[in-house]
């Protein structure tokens, strides 16, 4: 199954979210801490609800993300083109610094390039968030040059650019 299956990383697991996910993700979103660098303003649970628990399908796939079996975080892929796209990646503060981020990023990348053929992988962490551009680049995406004053990192599975 190439869509709405799970995801295995070496300390994380990514499961496809669920209605049942809301109660969870609605609090997570509503945190000023937890959307810092995910647009900055907490969402209703109605925004949530339309946007992270499944329903965006197939144009984008979202995911809980679990260490030891607990939620730490949420997790996206979204379709640029036929073999590309943008993964987005939040992880609740307590489970930050441990590696977690990158773990989850390459496992959503050797899903997204493996299964699923991509060629070519995009991020656009905030410039200021110092601590997701360091754990993306951890995971193997480098910058490129973008428009303007946006940072943008890529992923080829080739090693190519």
């Amino acid at each position: 199954m190439l869509r709405g299956c799970a995801v295995d990383g070496a300390a994380t697991r990514l499961v496809p979210t669920s209605e049942d996910d809301l109660p969870l993700l609605a609090g997570w979103f509503a945190d000023p801490g937890f959307v810092e660098h995910w647009g900055g303003a907490p969402l209703s649970r109605e925004e949530v609800a339309a946007k992270y628990l499944g329903r965006r399908r197939p144009e984008v796939e979202s995911f809980l993300v679990l260490a030891q079996g607990e939620p730490v975080g949420y997790a996206q892929y979204w379709y640029a083109g036929a073999a590309e796209g943008g993964l987005d990646l939040v992880l609740v503060a307590g489970a930050r610094g441990r590696g977690l981020g990158p773990d989850a990023a390459r496992a959503l990348m050797n899903h997204v390039c493996g299964t699923l053929e991509w060629q070519r992988v995009t991020v656009d962490p905030a410039a200021t968030n110092v601590r997701a551009v360091r754990a993306w680049e951890k995971a193997g995406f480098r910058r490129v040059p973008s428009e303007g004053e946006a940072l943008l990192l890529e992923y080829r599975p080739t090693g190519g650019s």
